[in-house]
């Protein structure tokens, strides 16, 4: 019995060697399993999110993914990396701000969209669990190679089982690499097909992967190209070059107004996760530009004077009266400076200006209105933020805003339910329960809101895939 536990451990790490092989992390862009997902850091912001989602609307819809409910979501990371997993593709905010240009962005999703389009994910399901197969049987074999060894006291029977152990092994996971390795030079040659069809370059997707080779000869360190999941970056470019410079679009430029957009999501990045040093060496090659001026304004509201930072807004607003965002920022100033009904005028307008129709801006109304207090503004609190969460349903910040609204007014039942949904929806599922049997206690059973408390209740969290 010692033996076959032994051996029973034994199997369990093969197979786990081979999964983790699977899913290590290559020279970026690529697939990853929902593993990953569900533990990275989230970043939410109106605009930037209509930007990425400006990008990749014409390239979801030439590979077939147009109606398919695909999100984008922003991660918060300095590393230039974006992967794929279920009906979601996650991005950097260390890619968006190192990405001079739109082009370089489009191009990842491109490669993402490649990925999904072409059932990637399932397919290394399917690989992993044959490479898990193979590792598994090589253990077998070789652990019964040992122990016949043992039995007869022969020490090379032994030797030659504990090599069949590792070469069985080693086999699945360079096997499974090279599959990952073939799955990506597919995603490339399909984010071509995308670009092409939209009118786009393939430059960016080139410049991208000239960065990663810079970076890898910077470095110093010597890969072996069969040990990693994703091809090597020269050989990457050695690929696509050829069919890019084809292309009757490699040297079309993205539209001015596109590029103004790029730059003030890159510089906002910058002064939100580096500071105002970072955002300034960004914006050093052209200084005067609306995007050096955005990001100056963004970095005086949060690392200086608030009249001053206001004053650089309004002078934004002015030149720009129909960007929602310069509206957005000067309703964060006025929250800022303890000024809500102010900050509520700000924010309406860029309710109404947002083409995108975010969830974010209609939510931040709501905490304006919230702060103000009145019972009014409470009420317009309560069914502005639930506008937000209508667009924006997983927006867990937005449900405590809510339950204080409600809490507020006085309307306990209500409150319990959105902290309920506030908890489910940030993976909090036993404090989820807990606040969903408070709140059906108090509604009507058979309500709307009963009924939502009941689906929380029941929520089975998924078991891990064997």
């Amino acid at each position: 019995m010692q033996s076959q536990n032994s051996l029973s451990r034994f199997i369990a790490r093969s197979a786990r060697a081979v999964t983790a092989a699977a899913l290590s992390a290559g020279l970026t862009i690529g697939a990853a399993g929902n593993a990953h997902a569900q533990s990275v850091p989230i970043v939410r912001d109106a605009e930037i999110e209509a930007l990425v989602r400006d990008y990749a609307r014409p390239i979801l819809k030439a590979a077939g993914l147009g109606n398919s409910g695909i999100n984008i979501v922003l991660v918060n990371d300095p590393a230039f990396n974006a992967f794929v997993a279920g009906r979601r593709i996650f991005i950097n905010t260390g890619a968006l701000m190192t990405a001079e240009t739109p082009n370089e962005i489009i191009g990842v999703l491109a490669h993402e969209a490649g990925h999904i389009a072409g059932g990637h994910q399932e397919r290394l399901r399917d690989q992993l669990a044959r490479a898990q197969t193979m590792a598994i049987v090589a253990g077998l074999l070789g652990a019964g190679a040992m122990v016949a060894g043992a039995a007869t006291d022969t020490r090379g029977l032994g030797a030659a089982g504990a090599g069949i152990v590792a070469g069985g092994s080693e086999m699945a996971r360079r096997g499974l690499l090279g599959y990952q390795r073939s799955e990506e030079t597919t995603a490339d040659r399909s984010a071509l097909t995308y670009l092409n069809a939209t009118g786009q370059s393939a430059q960016g997707m080139i410049k991208t992967f000239q960065r990663f080779q810079s970076a890898l000869s910077l470095s110093g360190a010597k890969v072996d190209p069969y040990q990693v999941s994703h091809p090597m970056p020269r050989e990457r470019i050695a690929n696509l070059e050829t069919l890019a410079h084809e292309s009757p679009y490699f040297n079309k430029a993205d539209p001015e107004a596109l590029q103004q957009r790029h730059d003030m999501m890159r510089v906002k990045i910058a002064v939100y996760t580096q500071g105002q040093a970072e955002a300034s060496r960004l914006m050093r090659k052209n200084p005067g530009s609306p995007a050096a001026r955005y990001g100056d304004a963004q970095a005086t509201y949060l690392f200086g004077d608030l009249r001053s930072a206001l004053g650089k807004t309004d002078a934004l607003v002015k030149a720009q009266p129909k960007n929602p965002y310069f509206h957005e920022l000067r309703g964060d100033i006025l929250m800022k400076s303890n000024k809500p009904a102010a900050a509520a005028e700000a924010y309406a307008s860029a309710v109404r200006l947002d083409p995108a129709k975010s969830g974010i801006l209609p939510i931040q109304l709501g905490q304006a209105y919230l702060a103000m207090g009145t019972p009014d503004a409470l009420k317009k609190a309560v069914a502005e933020i639930r506008k937000g969460l209508d667009r924006d349903r997983e927006n867990a910040a937005g449900y405590r805003y809510l339950a204080q609204a409600y809490g507020m007014q006085g309307d306990v039942a209500d409150a319990d339910l959105a902290t309920a949904d506030g908890h489910y929806y940030s993976g909090a599922y036993q404090d989820a329960k807990i606040f969903a049997m408070r709140a059906q206690q108090k509604l009507k059973p058979g309500s709307p809101g009963w009924v939502r408390a009941q689906d929380i209740i029941n929520y089975k969290k998924p078991g891990k895939k064997k």
